[in-house]
């Protein structure tokens, strides 16, 4: 497991706009970043801002990305322009400007919502990554 303590850690790894790493990635400190993280296993976070984000499974306070391609994702809060995942956990919100599709969504807030702004939610149980 790649452990990052600081942004200046995880700025140093960035090659061609791109956070590439080759296992699971547990981030100690919350991240922003203008480049794709491409993670081969499982995101550990606080809080992730990127442009798109790749990986097995993610879990986080808040994820906020451009595109977001994922197993399994668990985050308070979740905002992308592109959600594909298999099954989301959230506490409160939960949504996607242009397109949201998942095999299953579950918020754990009483009053929890998630919706795309640019067309309908999709659950498709056999859903595949990438679409």
């Amino acid at each position: 497991m790649k452990i990052y303590k600081t942004q200046a850690d995880v700025e140093k790894d960035i090659k061609n706009n791109e956070l590439v790493v080759d296992c699971d990635v547990k981030f100690e400190c919350s991240i922003k970043i203008t480049a794709s993280l491409k993670i081969a296993g499982d995101i550990s976070a606080r809080n992730i801002s990127a442009w798109d984000i790749s990986a097995w499974d993610i879990s986080a306070w808040d994820i906020s990305a451009r595109n977001i391609s994922a197993g399994d994702i668990s985050a308070r809060n979740i905002s992308a322009w592109d959600i594909s995942a298999w099954d989301i956990s959230f506490y409160a919100v939960a949504f996607a400007y242009v397109k949201f599709i998942c095999k299953s969504i579950k918020g754990r807030r009483e009053n929890s919502k998630y919706f795309c702004l640019d067309s309908k939610v999709i659950i498709n149980k056999k859903l595949t990554i990438g679409g």
